[in-house]
């Protein structure tokens, strides 16, 4: 693999959870597991002292984004925050939100600055960020914001959830399920679909995606004896869109469209909630599956679990969720080198 001309930009995510232990394990399988370079933004002194709960011995290196690809390969580059970070692990409290908050704006600044080629964060606590005046719902939004800021972009920021098997976006992400069928609109269905078959051609390079959509009922409504919503809505929707040239099919029925001969006929799935999503994605590759950010200006990833404040500074945390979001972040915004 070659390297990268910028490093990716690493977001320091909840400081309580794993994101530390797995950013300092992910760069000391550097070589190993030939991980492209990368930078923290995070305390400095946060990552020596979780080194050495940890028992690691790594090199830190405060440096300039520019810097990071040079030093890489002698000690972890760090770009420090503008304040210190008081954490205990396992232990979140919401003193540290806003440099959580500043981490993730410094990511996506320093890409608009042409320092970094692409983000990728580590997970946050959002009930902790709630408590400290944060108004977005998850991370999706927070990023969409960021491009309206830094690109003067009006954008609909759209989760990918991709692993070696499975590709699938929900439709609907962090609202009650009660709420999801008044939400689901032929519109939604076929905007979001036009920017998904827009990004798997530009970002992932494949020709003439086929886009494969569930439907919202049992068995895909059973032609209208279990709901209507397929007739009514998520039909009419396929049916616009292959109008305009996109292979969308369905609404198939969501227990069967996950097995292993289904996925071979499709390239991304399109579910309609949260669950129905992120359920087959997560069983089938809980460790290496990748939250993509499709709609954006700029390209983010991040690993596809949350901040396991449970295992968090006992040397459990698994990174292979975070070197799977490194390295598809650097094959997305850097494919040439790659």
């Amino acid at each position: 693999m070659r390297r990268v001309k910028l490093a990716l930009a690493l977001t320091m995510g909840e400081p309580a959870g794993i994101g530390p232990d797995i950013t300092l394990k992910t760069w000391k399988m550097r070589f190993e597991r030939d991980v492209q370079p990368f930078y923290v933004l995070c305390d400095p002194e946060l990552l020596k002292a979780r080194a050495k709960h940890l028992g690691l011995k790594i090199p830190i290196k405060v440096i300039e984004p520019e810097a990071a690809c040079e030093c890489f390969d002698e000690a972890l580059p760090v770009v420090p925050l503008s304040g210190p970070v008081q954490v205990t692990p396992g232990a979140p409290s919401g003193t540290n939100a806003a440099l959580v908050i500043e981490s993730i704006e410094t990511a996506v600044r320093h890409v608009k600055q042409g320092r970094a080629s692409a983000v990728v964060t580590n997970p946050i606590s959002k009930r902790i960020l709630y408590d400290a005046g944060f108004h977005h719902p998850g991370h999706t939004e927070f990023l969409g914001d960021l491009a309206k800021t830094y690109w003067d972009k009006d954008v609909e920021p759209i989760m990918l959830l991709a692993g070696p098997e499975l590709m699938a976006v929900p439709l609907t992400i962090h609202v009650p399920f009660v709420d999801v069928p008044k939400l689901v609109t032929k519109d939604l269905i076929v905007e979001r679909c036009r920017a998904i078959n827009k990004d798997m051609i530009e970002r992932f390079g494949i020709t003439a995606p086929r886009i494969a959509i569930a439907g919202l009922n049992p068995h895909a409504g059973e032609g209208g004896s279990m709901g209507m919503e397929e007739i009514e809505t998520i039909s009419p929707a396929i049916a616009q869109l292959r109008s305009e040239g996109i292979d969308a099919r369905g609404p198939l029925p969501a227990d069967t469209m996950f097995h292993s001969e289904a996925l071979d006929t499709y390239d991304v799935a399109v579910a309609m909630y949260h669950d129905q999503a992120l359920i087959p994605v997560k069983t089938l590759a809980f460790d290496e599956a990748v939250n993509v950010t499709l709609g954006l200006p700029y390209v983010r990833t991040s690993p596809d679990h949350g901040t396991a404040f449970s295992i968090a500074g006992t040397n459990k945390a698994s990174p292979n969720s975070l070197m799977a979001s490194l390295r598809l972040a650097a094959a997305l915004a850097q494919p040439e080198l790659v």
